[in-house]
């Protein structure tokens, strides 16, 4: 074939391949941008959330921008008063006030009812003309305002972004001079309850691996007829309703419950064991729940192991504990490996069984984000525990990633 026939052979394939690339990718496009609208943009606005502070920048602006320029110093200069007793009664009359007080009384408690009460009252009378009689004025409605604090509190709220949230849900504020501290030991309680979920998340993970995987090697080396009848009863779960399941659990496991009444029927105590409302209540329920997730990756592994491999080492003089351990387990460690993060990826993310079959003292990160969103609806808060409990979580994974290649060569990602 001459030069020019290849160079020309060569640029059809290659715009035929092209061709091909664009009619896959337009293909695939519906799919990425429904992918975008249904997930990655709500996901994406609601961390946002976490570092947004529209509300006193949108309703006083120009007092936001002056609080700006103050240095946090004793109390703000006299145009701050002045800017401030301007736009106030404005804002009280758009109802634009109320987000305002809202957002910083989630800083000091009681600083939305100071806020409100001075606007009525401001309302009400006159502006000053000078800055001097603007200061008079608030000092003469409450005398909270004299305390550098709440100034600083509003300058913190100034937006348009702002670490609050973010600080708030590590147990940790800015003092007046705005630098980090931690926030006073008995309003410490995020941090606890991050260390907890991760804590329940690992113990259920444990759980589920030391019950899945025997589960898991039974279904791999059992006949087939055997072999789908466990594996329906595996899958079982997946085609109840999670709130059943853990609703099941409660009548299970209460005081009145079925195995109490077994305990108490054949001696085995002489009062009901408390197993509701605590942390073994929580641990059973997202045991049974979570099985299944770390039952089918092992399974989809182990089904590919060959049995020659164990019947090599045994003729080799390996008793069956050793051929497994040195043989069979390396083998299986990528499905170990999967189930293990994916148990505890979702056992992290639990809401509605710990909810139902634990403690005050049991519930998880997403308790608090449900709560922050739907009670008191404080978003910023939520989104910054949500945005923590998923930093945490793609931390974990990444070093559990790096111990699975450094430990038994297995490669998550």
């Amino acid at each position: 074939m001459k030069a020019p026939d290849r160079h020309r052979l060569r640029h059809q394939t290659r715009r035929q391949e092209r061709v091909r690339a664009l009619r896959a990718l337009v293909l695939v496009l519906p799919m990425f941008a429904f992918l975008a609208l249904s997930f990655l943009v709500p996901i994406g606005r609601m961390l946002y959330r976490s570092i947004e502070d529209p509300e006193l920048a949108s309703a006083l602006p120009q007092t936001a921008q002056l609080l700006k320029q103050w240095d946090g110093v004793d109390l703000p200069p006299d145009n701050v008063f002045a800017a401030l007793l301007r736009e106030m009664p404005t804002a009280f009359e758009k109802r634009t006030l109320a987000a305002v007080a809202q957002r910083l009384n989630h800083d000091i408690s009681g600083y939305r009812s100071l806020l409100l009460r001075t606007a009525r009252k401001l309302n009400k009378r006159e502006p000053s003309a000078t800055p001097l009689d603007a200061a008079q004025a608030f000092f003469d409605i409450d005398p909270r305002w004299r305390q550098p604090r709440y100034w600083a509190a509003m300058r913190r709220a100034a937006g348009p972004v702002t670490d609050f949230y973010l600080l708030a849900a590590l147990d940790l504020d800015r003092d007046a001079a705005g630098d980090i501290v931690p926030v006073p030991e008995h309003e410490a309680v995020f941090v606890d309850v991050l260390l907890r979920t991760i804590w329940i998340g690992g113990v259920v993970m444990a759980l589920c691996l030391v019950t899945g995987y025997p589960i898991a090697y039974l279904l791999a080396t059992a006949s087939p007829r055997l072999g789908n009848i466990l594996m329906i009863l595996v899958l079982l779960p997946f085609w109840t309703s999670l709130l059943v399941r853990t609703s099941a659990w409660v009548v299970v496991l209460q005081n009145e419950g079925i195995l109490n009444g077994l305990f108490l029927r054949f001696g085995l105590v002489d009062a009901p064991v408390q197993m509701i409302f605590n942390r073994f209540g929580v641990f059973v329920a997202m045991t049974h729940v979570l099985l299944p997730f770390m039952v089918l990756p092992l399974y989809s592994v182990m089904k590919g192991i060959s049995p020659s491999y164990m019947r090599a080492a045994s003729s080799l003089g390996a008793p069956p504990w050793l051929a497994f351990l040195r043989v069979y387990l390396p083998q299986s460690m990528p499905g170990v490996a999967a189930g293990c993060l994916l148990v505890f990826i979702l056992a992290v993310g639990y809401y509605i069984t710990p909810a139902l079959v634990g403690g005050a003292g049991d519930q998880m990160v997403s308790y608090f984000i449900a709560f922050y969103t739907s009670r008191t609806v404080n978003w910023g808060l939520a989104s910054a525990l949500a945005a923590v409990l998923l930093l945490t979580t793609v931390a974990l994974y990444f070093v559990y990633g790096r111990l699975s290649r450094t430990g038994g060569g297995v490669r998550l990602g």
